[in-house]
């Protein structure tokens, strides 16, 4: 049974940072395309990031681009988004998810950490 579970989020000044963390378990990653999305209240769900866990290659939505480094710890199985130069609309709950490549859909999803930027 695959688990994502996130971790990592919470309360910062615009301008701090934050280290989000997404525990990856129940089988090997090998294959798969691991993604942060983020959703704010009242707004759909969006694409934020995201990194091959064979190759290490990165995507990110223009709006963090400079901001936020999506990486991957392949011994610890986990995800990270380091958000930095956060500004308030960055506030969300931030999901971790995972696909195969190849697949349109990701497939597996955590369950959320709540990310607050204040002014």
């Amino acid at each position: 049974q695959v688990q994502l579970v996130e971790s990592g989020g919470g309360l910062v000044q615009a301008g701090g940072s934050l280290r989000l963390s997404c525990a990856a378990s129940g089988r090997t990653f090998s294959g798969y395309r691991m993604g942060w999305f983020r959703q704010a209240l009242g707004k759909e769900r969006e694409f934020a990031a995201s990194i091959s866990w064979n190759t290490g290659n990165t995507l990110y939505v223009e709006s963090v681009k400079g901001r936020f480094t999506i990486s991957r710890d392949n011994a610890k199985n986990t995800v990270y988004l380091q958000m930095n130069s956060l500004k308030p609309e960055d506030t969300a709950v931030y999901y971790c998810a995972a696909r195969q490549v190849g697949d349109s859909q990701y497939k597996y999803w955590g369950q959320g950490t709540q990310v607050t930027v204040s002014s």
